[in-house]
């Protein structure tokens, strides 16, 4: 039976690092409260790169360690909240980039979840039979939208910039992406956004809309928190049945690297041991976005925690508000 598998990912993160110390300069913080909130200790921000600068180098490791040379590429699924621009998206761009006109491309927003989601479609594109190869890029600057004085601080030391490519192949072998289960809810889609440029203004970016802070990413964590505690269990749950796995099947989880409070809290409530089961590095990148699960996936990969035929489990929870997870066997 023909499946979908997760043949190499490649990872870029900006030079520039930025630590607790560093934010302490901008705003009444302490590198204490930082970690005891989120578990981060520094992150990585552009300094004059965007966002498909970002992907390009990603995607370029990718390829390499596939084999493969840019015009292999079937299909690009493109995951960002932060394009070069307003329109046209990154899929396009980055076929200007990787130098390969009129190849496929589809932009997703999903915001945290957009790696999930980027999963579900290039399954789908495979296991159609439409295409033998996605290129399946998440690139993410949220640097430049955040407010790094004391109003901002709850959101702007969370986040940092980053970007993986993953190369999903078709393959005939008992291997490969066995179950991808995604959701939506927007009841909640005004805890965690980046309101402006919008159509609910017209026009649509005004000096007006930018002073009252609409151009900035906020968010309501004590909301995001209570929603993340509940949905990543359920929907881990959700997708081991679908994929007719058990819990004491799988080797890793790696979740969305949000923040470590939600992880510890989820590895609770599935009752796994933390620091055997469960992967996190968002102490050196902060919370990358749709980038984070790929670049902890490249990091477990390369730490000897994921070895040919184990079985892990990746899972998100973002803006939207959107949820996924999906049990792979690598």
């Amino acid at each position: 039976m023909r499946k979908a598998y997760i043949d190499a990912i490649g990872m870029y993160v900006p030079p520039k690092v930025v630590t607790n110390k560093d934010l302490e300069a901008m705003m009444e913080t302490s590198d204490e409260w930082i970690r005891e909130r989120s578990g981060i200790q520094e992150r990585h921000h552009v300094d004059g790169e965007c966002t498909t600068d970002l992907a390009l180098k990603a995607s370029q490791e990718a390829l390499a360690i596939a084999g493969m040379n840019p015009e292999d590429i079937e299909h690009i699924v493109f995951s960002t909240m932060a394009n070069d621009y307003f329109v046209p998206g990154g899929g396009p761009m980055m076929t200007r980039r990787l130098g390969i006109p009129g190849t496929p491309a589809v932009d997703i927003r999903m915001a945290c979840s957009g790696y999930l989601y980027g999963l579900s479609i290039s399954k789908a594109f495979i296991e159609s039979g439409a295409y033998n190869n996605v290129l399946l890029i998440t690139s993410e600057v949220q640097s430049v939208a955040l407010d790094f004085s004391t109003a901002g601080r709850d959101t702007a030391v969370l986040f940092g910039d980053g970007a993986a490519a993953t190369v999903i192949k078709a393959t005939d072998e008992e291997r490969g992406i066995l179950s991808v289960k995604t959701h939506a809810d927007g009841r909640y889609a005004e805890d965690l956004m980046l309101r402006t440029p919008s159509t609910l203004d017209n026009p649509f970016l005004t000096n007006e809309l930018l002073d009252k802070g609409y151009g900035r990413v906020v968010m309501n964590g004590r909301s995001v928190f209570k929603h993340a505690i509940t949905k990543f269990p359920e929907v881990i749950a959700e997708a081991l049945e679908a994929a007719g796995v058990e819990k004491k099947e799988v080797k890793l989880v790696v979740p969305h690297q949000a923040n470590l409070r939600i992880t510890e809290a989820v590895a609770n409530r599935l009752d796994l041991e933390l620091h055997k089961v469960v992967f996190s590095n968002i102490h050196k990148y902060g919370n990358t976005t749709s980038a984070s699960i790929p670049i902890a996936l490249y990091e477990a990969q390369a730490e000897g925690k994921i070895e040919r035929g184990d079985i892990i489990v990746v899972a998100s929870f973002g803006a939207g508000f959107t949820w996924g997870a999906s049990v792979i066997k690598w």
